[in-house]
């Protein structure tokens, strides 16, 4: 079994293990309790009554926090002509075409995000095993495969999450720093859930909010109450 130190054990000592909280006292009892010296990510938990196996109850998304992640992503775009310019004013860190592709089947990871416009799809697709087991293959289902490649850019530099179901029926996002104030935090939480909420696919029967938890890097999850949240997002 394993065994915490004593710093976690004493910030689980304030959470009490039988209680949910809503998300506007469970972010700051997720703060209060935090001992870990560095800037920790701050992340929600959902357990959702979905079967990912079947194709009809996939959830997944994309949110641009209200608030940010406090950490601008470095963000490559494929493109050509006029839309590499266009990529460039909105603030990509890496631009170019299908040299890129070559570049990055070579080795080079040096990004956080890949938008690219339909056209360079063709070319794109080679990098399947590459960028698709890290997340980052583009989709036009998050709107990283579009012809509006500049917004594309601006929403994942201003903060942009994308969210997806695992095999285990648990989404895993973050939303925020420790350092941001608890008002953004817990703006930057119901914008996720909202998205997550909307997301619902019509096959999901049940209840869909099984379980939420808000925690950070090192600390102990706080748990969130689900009837709350949805009575919340009904108004």
């Amino acid at each position: 079994m394993r065994k915490h130190g004593k710093k976690f054990t004493a910030a689980r000592a304030q959470v009490a293990p039988d209680r949910t909280y809503s998300i506007e006292d469970a972010v700051p009892l997720a703060q209060k309790v935090k001992f870990a010296k560095f800037d920790e990510t701050v992340e929600l938990t959902l357990r959702l009554g979905v079967d990912p196996k079947h194709a009809d109850q996939m959830v997944r998304g994309t949110v641009v926090l209200p608030h940010g992640l406090g950490k601008s992503k470095r963000v490559l775009a494929i493109a050509g002509g006029e839309k590499q310019k266009e990529a460039q004013e909105a603030g990509a860190d890496v631009v170019g075409g299908e040299e890129l592709v070559d570049k990055i089947q070579a080795g080079f990871m040096d990004f956080e995000a890949v938008v690219a416009t339909p056209d360079m799809m063709r070319a794109v697709g080679k990098l399947g095993k590459v960028l698709g087991p890290r997340g980052l293959m583009p989709n036009p289902k998050t709107g990283t495969v579009t012809l509006d490649i500049a917004k594309a850019v601006k929403e994942i530099k201003a903060g942009k999450v994308e969210f997806r179901v695992d095999k285990t029926g648990i989404i895993h996002a973050p939303v925020g720093k420790m350092s941001f104030t608890s008002d953004s935090l817990v703006a930057n939480a119901h914008a996720l859930v909202d998205s997550i909420v909307k997301a619902k696919p019509s096959a999901a029967k049940g209840k869909y909010l099984r379980s939420v938890t808000v925690s950070s890097t090192m600390g102990p999850g706080v748990r969130i109450d689900t009837t709350h949240v949805e009575t919340l997002l009904k108004h």
